[in-house]
C-alpha cells in the first residue's frame, strides 16, 4: 500500500487490523455529493453523530469557493487517523496547481513568453474532519460511510433499494423476476432488465412509440414498447422464427 494512502496515529483504540482496514477500504473510494462541499485548507468540521454546522460550511464556501456541488462525484484520496479525529482528504485536498515550468520563459530578441500555459488555479479539493469526541475503537469503513451519509452517498444501491421498497407489490415482484410488465416506467424497466441492447422509435398516425430491445440472435428477443412514459406492450420472440415464448402483454383500449 502506498505511504500516501493514509496516516496512522497511535492515540486511538483501534487495532492494527482495523486501522489497515479503514485506510484500505476508504482510500480511493468514490461518493456522490449530497450537500455542497466548500474548498477549505482548514478541514471542514463534521461530528460522528452525522451533524455539522451548515452556516460554517457556507462561510467557508464564500471564502474559498466550492470544491463539489450537489450530485458531483468525488474521491477520498487520503485518510489520517488522529486520536479522536479522522481527516479525509477529498479530491487531493487544496493545493497550488502551479508547476515549476509555469515560471520559465523563452524568447527571441526582446520578446519572451511562457513555455507552458497553465490556469494556475488551486486543485479542486477539500478536507473533512470527523470528530468522534473520544478515541476511535471498533470502527470500520461501512460505519464511516454511514456517518457521512448526510453529505456523501457511497452506495447507490441503497438509493435503489429505498426506491424499490416504495413500488407496488406486483412491480417489485416483476423486478425480482427480471421481467417487464405493462404499466412500468423506464426506471422500473431498467431495474428489471437493465439497459437495452437496442432502441427503436416510430411514429404512426401521430402516435410516438419507443421499443427497447433485449437480446441478440440467435435466441430469445424481448421487445418492450413505450407509449409516452409507460410500457404499453411486452413481447418475447425467438429471433427469425416468429415463435412467441410467452403471452404478449398489451394495454386494452
Amino acid at each position: 500500500m502506498p505511504a500516501s494512502a493514509g496516516v496512522l496515529h497511535p492515540a486511538d483504540k483501534l487495532t492494527d487490523d482495523e486501522k489497515i482496514g479503514l485506510v484500505r477500504d476508504l482510500s480511493a473510494e468514490y461518493a456522490i455529493v449530497k450537500d455542497r462541499l466548500p474548498r477549505s485548507r482548514k478541514p471542514l468540521e463534521f461530528s460522528s453523530d452525522g451533524t455539522y454546522d451548515k452556516k460554517e460550511w457556507d462561510k467557508a464556501a464564500q471564502t474559498g469557493g466550492t470544491a463539489a456541488r450537489l450530485g458531483d462525484k468525488v474521491q477520498i484520496t487520503k485518510i489520517s487517523l488522529e486520536g479522536d479525529h479522522m481527516i479525509l482528504e477529498i479530491n487531493g485536498g487544496l493545493r497550488d496547481g502551479k508547476k515549476w515550468y509555469d515560471h520559465v520563459q523563452v524568447g527571441m530578441g526582446v520578446g519572451t513568453q511562457p513555455i507552458a500555459q497553465s490556469d494556475a488555479t488551486a486543485k479542486v479539493g477539500t478536507y473533512i474532519d470527523i470528530n468522534f469526541h473520544k478515541p476511535m475503537e471498533s470502527l470500520n469503513a461501512a460505519e464511516v460511510k454511514r456517518i457521512l451519509a448526510p453529505v456523501l452517498e457511497f452506495d447507490k444501491r441503497t438509493v435503489t433499494q429505498i426506491y424499490s421498497e416504495s413500488l407496488p407489490p406486483e412491480v417489485k415482484q416483476a423486478i425480482t423476476d427480471k421481467r417487464a410488465t405493462v404499466g412500468m416506467d423506464r426506471d422500473q424497466v431498467l431495474l428489471a432488465l437493465g439497459h437495452p441492447d437496442r432502441k427503436y422509435r416510430e411514429s404512426k398516425g401521430g402516435v410516438d412509440t419507443e421499443d427497447w430491445i433485449y437480446g441478440t440472435p440467435p435466441g430469445k428477443i424481448t421487445f418492450v414498447t413505450f407509449g409516452g412514459s409507460k410500457v404499453v406492450k411486452v413481447k418475447d420472440e425467438y429471433a427469425g422464427l416468429g415463435i412467441e415464448t410467452s403471452p404478449q402483454q398489451t394495454i386494452t383500449p
